[in-house]
């Protein structure tokens, strides 16, 4: 019996049937169960310890964002127990998806970025990488998304971080951080910091569980409360407010995840909030090199720091000014330190998106890191002007400090030792277009690598009967080494494994039907194409280009009623930041033409859409199993990588595209015959916006364009609000700075090709085998190996 196997978890269920007052463990509700597993998954997880042979530098991946997902079932999979546990509840006639389901997603990220960084702490532990991930423990996150007529409504995600099974307080780990207040000048470059503000930083960790290889590392989570006790005195007073407001304050740190900055104190609460991850992670960091019994000054032989992306720039002063006021270092010493511990991923190419800070406000919160990054700006201008001389246009790109203004990107890139792009066109494109002048004074700093997803999550976990298909059909345990997949491409032309891997597809569609019914009343058909676009809402991804598709096939519907076309889903989930109101646009917009549709009889068996609310990784496990077309439409030249791309096209997805980001990659692998490209190339899009794009020319020749453009302000979409997307529209017409309309035409193409391909089954599930089969390359594993041999190890 799997009981009497299965000790760890048959000691708590005896526990538990004391603790709740039952007779027998048949007696529990799935949120019982769920408190033993996770209880039980946990203990048998902190009985394992890091491999003793780590080997190289110290990664210490700092990010604003850990987008986790529910880690039970995860760790069950790496720990090698999630079969027997299994088998267990089995037992007792529980089903372990419908325990797993009672598990919250932790609300610590929001998207690409976040999901990024868990994959690859989950690869590192894997590859037995000695690493730490340093990130804020925050109680809302993002925030929790639902819809009212249409429009996103934002409420707290509150995912009851404090009750949380993974997570434990590490008090031995706190640590203080100061804001504002005087600085006095001591010597040369020391200076000594008196802060007027004082933040209280506990550590919360969380297991990060490496693949059946005993290995577990941390995530170290910090969380803000303040450094004063509560003021009962003053509460006894009747100075209710009061006695809280400073602890209020300082807990303010770590509410949500990035703080709407539309305004001054968002933005003031947010620079804050950087401060205070890196300085927390920057304090343990220190200590635990000290610990191990290292010299200061050998920091950075021992120790790596790689900053995901621009949030966590701050470091590089905060690590200068520690060496320089607290250990006493020379400018040299510290700078030849800092220039060797930091390596930087970009992560975008948007200006938008590089983060430049108000001059005055950051030298009011850090006076003494003001002093520092002033000196390394004016060291920086003596290499500039060495290189190029006294050229005022190239040192308005590359100057740190410029017109009372702080860019981190800039910071990152004359300080760290290598930056990084996260897929070929991206690296590409650093040194041709962002960074071009930086290239020419450190090529040596550029590098690329390829982003990459890890199987245990996003096949293995979220689509079981396509793992077992692999696992029974290939020789090696593929979960390590995902290269293996490329041994099913001679199964492609087998019917019996063709029909197999169809099968699994069409149940995991009727599997996202049901989830569709429960969660919007809308019966789906699951024979249609589930065509998916799951992804941060954003003009760049052009939500939009594919919503004026829809309108389009729409009105040709009904303008012929017979019109032969291949039935199709339109599935979307994301959300928009509370303060970007084009990106709420968008979703009202799709939400407001999927009613007209699926309220109409006439179309309802060729074309349904489908806006899941919420997105979280949770939803993702379930969308992207089902899914038959991934849309990666970005406007060529701005998505850096993408990593849904990976998950939608490993699972079996066809891919219809823009040579965009890791689409390039994904082309070459699979073959351009397997995925549908479109639209306008990096180098085209450089040349039409070099002659002078007109979108209004667009949408005055093109009818069917235009016809879905004003469909936004029919009364069956607008309702009694004829002004609604009046912004959408004028920034389509008159500005498209993604060009929507100049891809329109190619894309509504590419469309009629992907309905016409799903009549022929068999090529297109040959194409879907040979997708799973030709992508291996893109495990986090292998992203992972890449950066220790690339970077880490330099």
């Amino acid at each position: 019996m799997a009981q009497q196997n299965f000790n760890p978890f048959e000691q708590l269920v005896k526990k538990y049937c004391r603790y709740f007052e039952v007779n027998s463990p048949k007696q529990f509700n799935l949120a019982q169960w769920y408190q033993i597993l996770a209880e039980g998954t946990r203990d048998i997880a902190y009985q394992q310890l890091p491999n003793d042979n780590q080997k190289g530098r110290h990664v210490n991946y700092l990010s604003m964002e850990f987008l986790i997902g529910r880690l039970t079932g995860n760790n069950l999979i790496n720990l090698g127990y999630y079969d027997m546990a299994k088998a267990y509840l089995q037992d007792y006639g529980v089903d372990i998806v419908d325990v797993l389901e009672q598990e919250t997603d932790p609300a610590l990220g929001n998207g690409g970025l976040g999901r990024l960084a868990a994959c690859f702490l989950d690869s590192m532990a894997t590859l037995g990488q000695a690493a730490t991930g340093y990130g804020l423990n925050y109680q809302y996150g993002l925030f929790k998304q639902h819809f009212a007529q249409g429009k996103q409504q934002e409420t707290a995600d509150f995912w009851d971080r404090e009750h949380y099974p993974w997570q434990t307080y590490n008090a031995s780990k706190t640590q203080y951080i100061g804001f504002a207040g005087s600085i006095t000048h001591i010597a040369e470059d020391r200076y000594h910091w008196q802060p007027d503000i004082k933040v209280q930083g506990k550590a919360y960790d969380l297991a990060v569980v490496g693949y059946q290889n005993k290995h577990l590392q941390t995530l170290r989570l910090w969380q803000a409360d303040n450094e004063l006790e509560f003021n009962f005195a003053q509460f006894n007073e009747g100075e209710f407010l009061q006695a809280e407001s400073q602890i209020v304050q300082a807990t303010a740190l770590t509410k949500v995840l990035y703080p709407n900055d539309n305004h001054q104190a968002g933005q003031r609460l947010r620079l804050m909030q950087q401060y205070f991850h890196v300085a927390c992670s920057v304090a343990d960091i220190l200590a635990r090199h000290l610990a191990m019994g290292y010299d200061i000054k050998t920091f950075a032989q021992h120790q790596v720091i790689q900053l995901n992306d621009t949030h966590p720039t701050l470091a590089i002063l905060e690590l200068m000014r520690v060496l320089l006021d607290e250990y006493h270092l020379a400018w040299q010493q510290a700078w030849d330190i800092c220039c060797h511990s930091f390596a930087y991923t970009n992560h975008t190419l948007l200006p938008e998106a590089l983060e430049q800070w108000d001059q005055h406000l950051f030298q009011q919160l850090f006076p003494r890191h003001f002093i520092i990054v002033e000196k390394i700006n004016q060291l920086f201008q003596q290499q500039v002007q060495a290189k190029f001389g006294d050229n005022a246009e190239i040192w308005k790109k590359v100057a740190i400090l410029y017109d009372y203004r702080v860019r981190m990107a800039n910071l990152c890139v004359v300080t760290c030792f290598k930056v990084n792009g996260v897929a070929e066109i991206h690296s590409q494109l650093l040194i041709t277009e962002l960074f071009p002048e930086y290239y020419q004074l450190f090529p040596q700093k550029f590098c690329n690598v390829t982003n990459g997803i890890t199987p245990r999550r996003w096949i293995y976990q979220a689509n079981p009967s396509l793992s077992g298909l692999l696992t029974k059909s290939l020789p090696k345990d593929w979960l390590k080494d995902l290269t293996q997949l490329s041994q099913i491409e001679k199964y492609v032309d087998d019917i019996g494994f063709r029909d197999e891997y169809q099968q699994i597809k069409q149940y995991n569609k009727h599997q996202l039907a049901k989830e569709i019914a429960l969660t919007l009343d809308l019966k789906v058909n699951p024979q249609a194409i589930f065509d998916v676009q799951i992804k941060r809402i954003h003009e760049y991804k052009r939500q939009h280009l594919n919503l004026l598709n829809i309108i389009a096939t729409y009105q040709a519907l009904k303008a012929n009623p017979n019109l032969d076309i291949t039935p199709r889903l339109f599935i979307f989930a994301g959300k928009a930041a509370p303060g970007y109101y084009l990106a709420k646009d968008i979703i009202c917009a799709i939400n407001r033409v999927a009613k007209v549709i699926n309220q109409d009889k006439s179309v309802r068996d060729k074309l349904q859409v489908a806006f899941l609310p919420n997105y979280r990784v949770s939803l993702a496990e379930k969308i992207i199993p089902a899914a038959d077309i991934s849309e990666q439409i970005s406007m060529a030249g701005t998505e850096a990588s993408g990593t849904g791309n990976m998950k939608l096209a490993l699972n079996g997805a066809l891919t219809v595209g823009t040579l965009d980001g890791a689409n390039v990659e994904i082309a070459q692998m699979v073959g351009e015959q397997h995925i549908f490209l479109f639209g306008h190339t990096v180098e085209s899009v450089r040349k039409l916006l070099a002659t002078g794009y007109n979108p209004r020319d667009y949408y005055q020749q093109h009818l069917p364009l235009k016809q879905a453009i004003d469909f936004l302000s029919d009364p069956l979409v607008c309702g009694n609000e004829p002004q609604l997307f009046k912004t959408l529209q004028d920034n389509l017409i008159n500005q498209d700075p993604f060009l929507v309309l100049a891809d329109f035409a190619s894309y509504v193409d590419i469309q009629k090709t992907v309905g016409e391909a799903y009549g022929d089954q068999q090529r297109w599930w040959q194409s879907a085998i040979l997708n799973t089969a030709r992508l291996g390359m893109f495990s986090s594993d292998r992203a992972i190996a890449d950066y220790q041999q690339r970077i880490w190890l330099k």
